[in-house]
């Protein structure tokens, strides 16, 4: 009995002190690898929560590129899509976006359906969306005053107290008790924490899969953007305020839009592995070229084929390492920027108030990344339901007609309309918007409106309501 109670201090004492050597103390050095959205709102999160705590910590933030420039050397190769409760909760957290950061609020899309076209009011004002510049602009763009969204984000946390460091880390080891990383001048640190903020376009994600940590990383796809340049009064006259969105049956494309921004339009593709062959049918559609004047899609000054994350990473953490943002995990096609808000945040109050070992962030970091893992796993069907309705053309018109009448009524509650901007905005949770497709008077709105859509006089007459409603 002695000996069992002499083994169970022993082991008491062990955990104790395994648990104190994770722990952030006065003088910790954490290193951020990217110096993306998530990267920053970490820093910015980490050294708010230490300072509630009077905790002195060095936070080195590793960004080889420089948000200033114009092109690829300053882009981080995504659509720019705020939602306006994310602006409202960085608001909370004392990050309110200037004008010159937000290049244009919308308050309304514009669905492009080859059976008609319907334009949808935000539902609320914390539903409205804002358009950004993840660098300081496309290719052959001029200075304007604008200012890169991950530029303002990388400023606020230098603000804070972190350090920008413009190196390119090409290695990282574990020591006894650090992390060691290599740049790719052969300049190394030691660190109690390193946190991956790459995104999944970084091959650093390699460097984690093997010796380093048991971390397997997110499924991703490819998508495609590029940018067209109108200028500011051309874009008001044919697009306006309005993000349009593309629903067409295409095989493969799940989701296209354009996005007004200042004297530019980008264009975002998602789906199953976009393709030249992809591109050139969605480039040959009547409802996209319908956009443009005279239905004539001029050349595009910028593009590229991102990836993104289709799936959580398998365990994205370890002693001392933490995956956040696109790295970790993320919202299925959207809301990319409401996910490295979470994760950042949730992973920096970790770090901070728990600690740094796998235990710790496995008990409260992991609960929500699993949380999104699940809510993407719901997407997935939720956007397997949207493929039905784009592969039959007495579904799509019976979506305008409900979606149209919703437009034209004035009742509160636009039961399609809702459920149709969350999932183009991300605005809501996918198990939110399922729920909401299984409401009785939903149903009932959508059965009767496919009966009605498809009725020879009614389908005539739908037509030129929903043409007026464009």
């Amino acid at each position: 009995m002695a000996t069992l109670l002499r083994r169970g201090t022993t082991d008491a004492w062990a955990s104790l002190a395994d648990s104190a050597s994770h722990t952030l103390t006065d003088g910790s050095r954490i290193a951020v690898i990217g110096g993306g959205p998530a990267g920053s709102m970490f820093s910015y999160f980490l050294l708010n929560f230490a300072e509630t705590i009077d905790l002195d910590l060095t936070v080195d933030i590793y960004e080889p590129r420089h948000f200033t420039h114009r092109g690829p050397a300053g882009c981080n190769h995504c659509g720019g899509i705020v939602s306006e409760s994310l602006l409202q909760r960085l608001a909370t957290e004392g990050i309110h976006l200037p004008s010159h950061v937000v290049q244009r609020g919308m308050e309304s899309y514009t669905l492009h359906m080859d059976v008609g076209t319907v334009r949808l009011k935000a539902p609320g004002l914390e539903k409205r969306i804002a358009a950004v510049y993840r660098g300081n602009g496309p290719r052959e763009s001029e200075p304007t005053g604008t200012f890169s969204f991950d530029g303002y984000l990388q400023q606020l946390a230098a603000e804070r107290g972190a350090n920008v460091v413009h190196r390119l880390v090409t290695g990282m080891e574990r020591t006894e008790d650090r992390i060691r990383i290599t740049c790719a001048d052969g300049h190394t640190e030691d660190y109690e924490l390193a946190v991956i903020a790459t995104g999944i376009n970084s091959h650093f994600l390699d460097l984690l899969c093997g010796p380093v940590a048991p971390i397997r990383q997110p499924t991703k796809t490819t998508t495609f953007i590029c940018e067209f340049r109108l200028g500011k009064d051309l874009i008001e006259e044919v697009l306006g305020d309005s993000m349009h969105v593309f629903l067409l049956d295409i095989p493969r494309l799940e989701f296209a839009a354009l996005i007004p921004k200042g004297e530019f339009v980008t264009l975002c593709m998602l789906g199953d592995e976009i393709d030249d062959e992809l591109i050139k049918r969605f480039f040959d559609s009547k409802e996209f070229q319908d956009c443009f004047p005279q239905g004539v899609v001029p050349p595009h000054v910028c593009h590229c084929l991102p990836r993104i994350n289709v799936s959580t990473a398998r365990v994205p953490f370890d002693d001392r390492i933490v995956l956040i943002g696109d790295s970790g995990t993320t919202r299925l096609f959207k809301d990319g920027l409401g996910a490295a808000y979470r994760t950042s945040k949730a992973a920096a109050r970790t770090a901070v108030y728990r600690g740094v070992s796998a235990k710790d962030f496995e008990s409260h970091y992991w609960p929500l990344c699993r949380s999104i893992d699940i809510d993407n796993r719901i997407g997935k069907f939720v956007f397997s339901v949207s493929g039905l309705i784009q592969k039959m053309r007495f579904t799509r018109r019976a979506v305008l007609r409900m979606t149209a009448t919703e437009q034209a009524g004035d009742r509160d509650r636009k039961r399609m309309s809702e459920i149709l901007w969350d999932i183009f905005s991300g605005s809501a949770p996918y198990k939110e918007i399922l729920g909401r497709t299984m409401h009785p008077v939903y149903l009932g709105g959508l059965v009767w409106n496919l009966a009605a859509s498809n009725w020879p006089t009614s389908r005539r007459r739908r037509s030129d309501t929903a043409g007026q409603q464009a």
